[in-house]
Parts: structure tokens; C-alpha cells; sequence
């Protein structure tokens, strides 16, 4: 709860009241804690504050239980305990907020959609769970891409440039680097699969405009960005690559801004761990880069997950504010976690970290807050102050009623299809095939030319058949006998001629 009377964020209740500093929000948060151990809660009471201070937010809904803060909440007996003990005012000024809701696969809120180009190929690998030498192939596509002034804006540009490239591969691979067809064979079944899970409606136009959560209501509270992510949470590398992303753009969007009295915008990452589930460490390594930088340009972050183990050691180092709800110890490495959350705080005198973190009721939570100088304060045993919103799903009437008066609706309901990569593709592909017919027709004319005017050819000069000199057997024998018969002959005329005869 905002007060307006310390300028501060009332979150919980100890000894006394436990405030966070605004100006320190931007040095990010961890909310972490067994399942329904109250998470939900503190997110809540946090965003309802910064919307209140008039500062925009982001959440990812991932159970489906933040669209009620479009609706004024509804006193329980919980909440009634809560009043007396903390000393909240009285009636509780419950209200509604501010909200927009976004949809990936546009069924319960506004169309959100990213360019292709704007992912680029570094998050998209990941996304795609590419080798090294497959996400080379990526970055070839891309680099093409960008030489040739081909927009890579949706998913039908994106798998016409990989097979353009994988077509095109002898003539790139002088410039580019070898591509091979079992690269982009792969890169082609891994698309493949990510369309069957919805990504064929993510990448496309109108990209989203992350200045256009920078909003504010009429009472100049800041808007709740609310991203439905029921559906898209199971689907985790899509949900933690859209994440990524978002901060990425979010750091080229804002200028530097130093030290602020508040922040620009605050993000609120559930089931944070899965940005870090099975990322190879360059790209963990450019999230605590992001996380780090980010800050000076006035974003909060604020990861909430089970316990503080799963986000990586250079990431918590990141981290100044944090809520520890109770932890669960029933296997070693649930000890081994317990261990390494109480150690992770300034300790109190007055009780045993490790203990304590064991028994905590639901809504309870260890406390450890920066101070106005930024240093972190000593964990406090505190109760967390209930929500001014509803608790209960706001039901897919008054979502939808919500997306109709959302001006951003008619700006991203339509996706659009501009020329981009599919449509140069298949341009150059036509030329490359006019050009092609043209020549065969140019060679065709030639041949035919070349036939009218070439000289006739010499006349054939005629033959009379020769008879073959060769004898068949039968023939020699004929005339052997028809020779000797007139040698005989001869020699009986020779011998009555001259008067010679036989005796």
C-alpha cells in the first residue's frame, strides 16, 4: 500500500511497519517461497503500490489469478484478522485498478507480437535449442537478410530465408561461412515444431511498442500490464525467450536516468526460472548484464519463484530487496536450499534465520529491504498487508470487456503483412525465372536464325552399287570344273589339229 504521508511503500507489518524505499526499487526484488505459502499476495500489494505511485507495470500471469485487480476487492475473514492487527485504515479502501490484458495467442487479451528482426538470432537459437554450428547457420540467415534490405517480420519470412539461404549455400559460402543442408535441415525441423506451439502467431506485425505500457489512467495511477500466460507457460522456452526479449528492447527503448525518486516501469517475472533453465551460459551471462544496466534506466525487476537456488549466483548478486516466504526442507538439497536463503540475509538477534524460515504461516514472510542509503536492512519476521484488488479471477467477461476499451486493441488486433523477405524472395525468384526463360527463348531465336541463313549443304554424289568379287563356294567349284573341263578339251582340239592323238 502506497502512504502518501512517508511517501513510501507500506508492504508489511512486524515490530512496526516495514516500508520500501521507491528510490530503491530499481535495485530489483526476489519474492520466493514454497507454493502457497502467500508469493501471489506480496506481488499484488507491490504492483497495487507502484500503480498507485504512478509508476506502469508488467506481469506475467502464469496461474491465472492477477486479472481480478480490475476489480475492488471483497473483505474475508483473513483480510478482517489483517486490518486489526496491522492497524489498516478502516473501512480498508478496497479498489480496482488500471489494467490492460495481452495474449501471445490473442484468445484473452491484446494481440502481442515481436518482427522477427527485433528477436534477432542470438534469443531466437535458444528459443529453437540450436548447436552451435546450427545457430552459425541462423546468423548467416539473418546477415543475408540485412545485405540484401530483406525485413524479416514473420514467420513465413523466417522459413523462406532459411530455405533461400540453404538453396543459395555455394554462392554464400565465399562470404558467409559454410552452410550446410544438415544445418538447415535442423534449423527447418526446429521451426517446424515451434509453429506447432504457437510461434507462427508470435513473430509478426504490428510488433509490440513497449512505450506503449508507459501509461497512465485519468487519477494518474500507473497502468497494469497484465500478460495472460496460461497457455503460454507451457511452452517455456517461448515464455522465457518473449521475457528476454522484453528486457532487452525495454534497455534500447529507455535513456540513461541515473538515480531516480521512483522507477519508469517495474517488471514481475513468476516462475522466474525459467529464463535460466538450460540456457548456456553467454546468454545467462548477457540476463545479468541486462539486469544489471537496466537499472540505471529506471527499471525495477522483480523475479518470483519457489526458492532463491534457482536463479544463478550472478543474477542474485543483482538483487537488493527481498521477500522470503516459507521453505519446505524434506529432501537434502531442500536443506541445502533452506541454508543458502537464511544465510543469504543480514541476521536478526532476536530469532534464528533457518528456523524461522521453517515457520512461517501463510502471508508471513522474512523481510530485508534496502534503506534510503541502499543498504540492505536486517531480516524482519513480518505479515504481508492484503491487497486493495480482488483475489478471484475476474472471469473472461470483464476481460474482455477490458481488451474492447483498451485503445491498444484496433493498434495490434490485426496482424499485418507488409513486403518483407517472403515477398523479395519470391520476387527474386520470378525475375531469376523470367530471366532464365528469356534466355532459353533468346537461344531458341538464334538457333532458328541461324538455320534460314546458313549456306545449303553439297550434293550428295550418286553411287552405283559394286558388285562384290567375292565367290560363294559353290561358284568356285563350278569354275574349277568348267576349267578343267576346258583345259581337256583343249588339249584333245591341240592334239587333232596337229595330228597328235593318244595311242
Amino acid at each position: 500500500m502506497y502512504d502518501s504521508n512517508t511517501g513510501k511503500i507500506w508492504l508489511a507489518t512486524g515490530d512496526g511497519p516495514i516500508y520500501l524505499e521507491p528510490a530503491m526499487a530499481n535495485r530489483h526484488g526476489l519474492i520466493a517461497g514454497a507454493t502457497g505459502t502467500g508469493k501471489t499476495v506480496t506481488l499484488k500489494v507491490l504492483a497495487e503500490s507502484f500503480s498507485d505511485l504512478g509508476v506502469p507495470t508488467f506481469l506475467a500471469d502464469v496461474k491465472g489469478d492477477l486479472s481480478g485487480m480490475c476489480q475492488p476487492g471483497t473483505e474475508t475473514g483473513h483480510i478482517r484478522k489483517s486490518i486489526d492487527a496491522m492497524g489498516l485504515p478502516d473501512p480498508f479502501p478496497y479498489c480496482a485498478y488500471p489494467v490492460r490484458f495481452f495474449d501471445v495467442y490473442g484468445k484473452r487479451g491484446t494481440n502481442v507480437r515481436a518482427a522477427v528482426s527485433d528477436m534477432g538470432p542470438e534469443l531466437l537459437s535458444r528459443l529453437l535449442g540450436l548447436s552451435d554450428a546450427q545457430a552459425g547457420v541462423l546468423r548467416i540467415v539473418f546477415r543475408v537478410a540485412d545485405d540484401r534490405g530483406w525485413l524479416l517480420a514473420d514467420w513465413k519470412d523466417l522459413r523462406g530465408m532459411v530455405q533461400y539461404v540453404g538453396d543459395h549455400a555455394k554462392e554464400f559460402k565465399l562470404t558467409y561461412g559454410n552452410v550446410s543442408a544438415q544445418s538447415v535441415g535442423a534449423i527447418q525441423r526446429a521451426l517446424l515444431a515451434l509453429e506447432d506451439e504457437g510461434g507462427s502467431l508470435f513473430f509478426g506485425e504490428p510488433s509490440l511498442e513497449l512505450s506503449d505500457w508507459l501509461a497512465w489512467d485519468d487519477q494518474g495511477r500507473g497502468m497494469m500490464n497484465i500478460l495472460e500466460c496460461q497457455e503460454l507457460f507451457q511452452h517455456p522456452l517461448l515464455y522465457s525467450t518473449f521475457l528476454l526479449w522484453m528486457l532487452s528492447e525495454l534497455y534500447e527503448l529507455l535513456p540513461e536516468a541515473g538515480d531516480l525518486d521512483k522507477p519508469k516501469i517495474c517488471f514481475f517475472f513468476d516462475e522466474a526460472h525459467l529464463l535460466f533453465d538450460g540456457a548456456p551460459k553467454a546468454l545467462v551471462d548477457k540476463v545479468e548484464q541486462v539486469v544489471r544496466l537496466i537499472r540505471s534506466k529506471g527499471v525495477s525487476v522483480w523475479f518470483i519463484t519457489q526458492t532463491p537456488s534457482d536463479l544463478p549466483d550472478s543474477v542474485l548478486g543483482q538483487i537488493g530487496n527481498r521477500v522470503q516466504h516459507a521453505l519446505r526442507a524434506y529432501t537434502p538439497n531442500d536443506q541445502k536450499a533452506l541454508r543458502a536463503a537464511a544465510n543469504s540475509f543480514r541476521a536478526n538477534p532476536a530469532f534464528d534465520t533457518e528456523e524461522t524460515l521453517q515457520a512461517l504461516g501463510t502471508g508471513e514472510a522474512l523481510v530485508s529491504l534496502l534503506d534510503d542509503q541502499g543498504v540492505p536492512g536486517v531480516v524482519q519476521r513480518a505479515a504481508i498487508l492484503p491487497p486493495r484488488s480482488s483475489m478471484a479471477d475476474a472471469g473472461d467477461a470483464a476481460v474482455a470487456q477490458a481488451v474492447a476499451a483498451s485503445p491498444l486493441g484496433a493498434k495490434y488486433a490485426q496482424a499485418r503483412d507488409d513486403y518483407s523477405a517472403y515477398e523479395a524472395i519470391a520476387q527474386d525468384q520470378a525475375q531469376q525465372a523470367a530471366l532464365q526463360a528469356q534466355q532459353e527463348a533468346q537461344l531458341a531465336r538464334q538457333a532458328q536464325f541461324d538455320a534460314m541463313f546458313a549456306p545449303p549443304p553439297p550434293p550428295r554424289r550418286k553411287t552405283t552399287a559394286r558388285r562384290s568379287t567375292r565367290k560363294s563356294p559353290l561358284e568356285k567349284a563350278i569354275d574349277s570344273t568348267a576349267t578343267s573341263f576346258g583345259r581337256e578339251l583343249g588339249k584333245q582340239l591341240f592334239r587333232g589339229f596337229f595330228g597328235t592323238r593318244r595311242r
